[in-house]
């Protein structure tokens, strides 16, 4: 079992992340953050993603699907922005910016999922 701090830890050592937030979407309250570059601030950042979790699990119960997020991409000219909502953890997600030059996609996302299955909230 991984506490915040440390499934942070393991975020921030995936190749080309640049900063991560681990955030509450019920109360948009972020858990906790680490990196950003001083460009990109993360707590705002990760609390400002929870209306787009929000969103997407609105538009899932509206069109009555059984399904689940996984994660949410945002590709922007040099960074990947991912959002991964977390299922061994209600209402959690993480957000994480990645240089796109730096970063193998792919193996962010197994992380991710190692973490989600790692992480224990107290």
């Amino acid at each position: 079992m991984a506490s915040i701090q440390e499934s942070l830890n393991r975020i921030a050592d995936i190749d080309g992340a640049i900063g991560a937030a681990l955030v509450d979407y019920q109360s948009g309250m972020t858990l906790g953050t680490i990196g950003g570059g001083g460009s990109i601030d993360m707590e705002l950042a990760g609390a400002s993603n929870t209306e787009i979790v929000r969103a997407n699990k609105k538009v899932i119960d509206q069109l009555s699907l059984d399904e689940s997020i996984e994660d949410i991409l945002i590709t922007l000219e040099t960074q990947y922005h991912l959002i991964r909502v977390f299922h061994e953890n209600d209402n959690v997600f993480t957000y994480v910016v990645l240089d796109r030059e730096k970063s193998n996609l792919a193996l962010a996302r197994i992380t991710l999922g190692e973490i989600d299955e790692a992480l224990e909230l107290k």
